[in-house]
């Protein structure tokens, strides 16, 4: 899988990155997430895996094609909203070795990967509830 660096939030050792693929998809890196009290909130299916991200980092969607990166509609793969600002996405976890080669992960960082579809979906106007979930 070949990736296109879109763009990437960070701070003083933090990575969270967003790629376009040329397999329809976006990879997104961001934070492992390890606690079990968040863990506990989601239905996580095996084989996928659940990263953090503030969602700033959507705001490169633009560089993509799309007039916005702003999420309007907090439906899956953002599976929570914390109240520091961030979300949480789940999605399979990438093990393809040319787009690991093509990517520098921390330890404490992991990439999924996401179908175009689900994410532009996000940029959308959501008609059900006015807000998103969010964290206990």
């Amino acid at each position: 899988m070949k990736l296109r660096f879109l763009g990437k939030n960070s701070t003083p050792g933090d990575s969270p990155t967003l790629y376009a693929s040329n397999q329809d998809s976006y990879v997104v890196q961001g934070w492992k997430v390890y606690a079990q009290g968040l863990l506990m909130q989601l239905d996580v299916p095996d084989g996928q895996t659940v990263v953090e991200v503030p969602t700033e980092l959507f705001e490169h969607l633009t560089k993509d094609g799309h007039a916005s990166g702003e999420i309007k509609n907090f439906n899956a793969p953002i599976m929570l909203v914390t109240e520091q600002g961030t979300c949480l996405l789940q999605g399979p976890e990438v093990h393809d070795a040319e787009a690991l080669s093509q990517m520098r992960i921390p330890d404490y960082e992991t990439c999924i990967e996401v179908p175009k579809s689900s994410i532009t979906a996000l940029l959308e106007e959501d008609s059900g509830p006015d807000h998103p979930r969010s964290a206990r």
